[in-house]
């Protein structure tokens, strides 16, 4: 802040004494300081704090009805800890009971009556070039506050794209709009969102999920387009999209990274223990899994592939509750089974 901004500076003068704020205007006139403001009524500068917005209080300690150190405190409140107005002490009392007095309250400095025209000037001028350095630090720290903010949301975005583009990945060949993987996430966050679970897990759940059958990467295409019933070969080769999924995800730093290698490795695990790649049983099965394996099921039944038909929703839903406690856990069958009835089981979730 140059010399000419400086004297552009709001200063409020607060004195019961009218001869010190003539007495102060003149000193501060003369200095070309252009904007003055003052009172003798202590209980007016909650109101002008708020109207004029001054950069510098000049108060008087000693005033009847309401004194500087009241007055004070009500301008530390209201102009709160963030901010910066400096209030210049205007007292004859320099004894060191009251100088500690005042600065605990929230002074920044004294003058002392009867005043000296340059340490006046010196003093607001000091204050006033702290008033303004902190008005610009706090400018760019907002402006930096802001390029972060929109930096992060950038990245957010990308990696959500990048995951999205991922799971398309895997399901291009046996569904090339890739909605299925689209469909899952969404059935798979509303589905934990039943469970009361935290709402950025909820949000990462429904992230990860489409990444649930990247391992169909290292299928082959006359495997995984196979019209039909596998092989026991086949299907052991299959199920190896499992841990091939886990092992594309292993060691990312990214924690929905990690999650979608749980997801990918445990969504055919089943309640009962049958399921595969590690026949894990009941809970042992993470949570994230057991949401996505009953909405990889359900869309899977509804939707038509190169080698079934469409299941209609009341069809698939019975299938569901018919495997409760078989291949599904029972408390997420009777959380699908409420959706289910109340319509809340959207179909396009773009």
């Amino acid at each position: 802040m140059d010399e000419t901004g400086l004297k552009l500076a709001k200063i409020l003068i607060v004195d019961d004494q009218e001869y010190n704020i003539s007495l102060l205007e003149r000193i501060l006139r003369r200095a070309e300081f252009k904007h003055l403001f003052s009172t003798m009524n202590p209980h007016l500068v909650e109101n002008m704090l708020v109207e004029i917005e001054p950069d510098i209080i000049l108060l008087d300690l000693h005033m009847p009805g309401m004194d500087g150190l009241q007055v004070l405190k009500l301008i530390r409140e209201r102009s709160g800890e963030d901010s910066y107005l400096p209030v210049l002490v205007l007292t004859a009392d320099m004894t060191p009971e009251a100088k500690q007095q005042v600065l605990q309250a929230g002074a920044n400095d004294f003058l002392t009556k009867p005043f000296d025209r340059t340490e006046v000037i010196l003093r607001i001028h000091n204050l006033l070039k702290t008033r303004f350095l902190h008005l610009e630090l706090q400018q760019y720290n907002s402006k930096l506050e802001e390029r972060v903010k929109e930096r992060t949301e950038e990245l957010e975005k990308a990696k959500f794209e990048i995951l999205q583009l991922l799971g398309r990945a895997s399901e291009y060949r046996d569904d090339m709009t890739g909605q299925h993987t689209q469909r899952v996430g969404h059935l798979s966050g509303l589905i934990a969102g039943r469970l009361g679970l935290s709402e950025q897990l909820i949000n990462m759940i429904r992230m990860a999920a489409p990444l649930h059958d990247i391992g169909k990467i290292g299928i082959p295409d006359e495997l995984l387009l196979k019209p039909g019933r596998f092989e026991p070969h086949e299907f052991e080769r299959m199920k190896t999209h499992t841990t091939i999924g886990a092992n594309i995800l292993e060691g990312s730093f990214f924690t929905i990274l990690k999650l979608a290698g749980v997801i990918a490795q445990a969504h055919h695990e089943k309640w009962d223990g049958t399921g595969y790649p590690q026949a894990l049983k009941g809970e042992e099965i993470p949570i994230e899994a057991r949401i996505v394996a009953l909405a990889d099921f359900y869309d899977a039944l509804t939707h038509e592939r190169p080698y079934k038909r469409a299941w209609t929703p009341q069809e698939a839903l019975d299938e569901v509750v018919e495997q409760r406690g078989i291949h599904f856990d029972p408390q997420l069958v009777d959380i699908f089974i409420e959706m289910f009835n109340e319509n809340s089981i959207s179909e396009n979730p773009l």
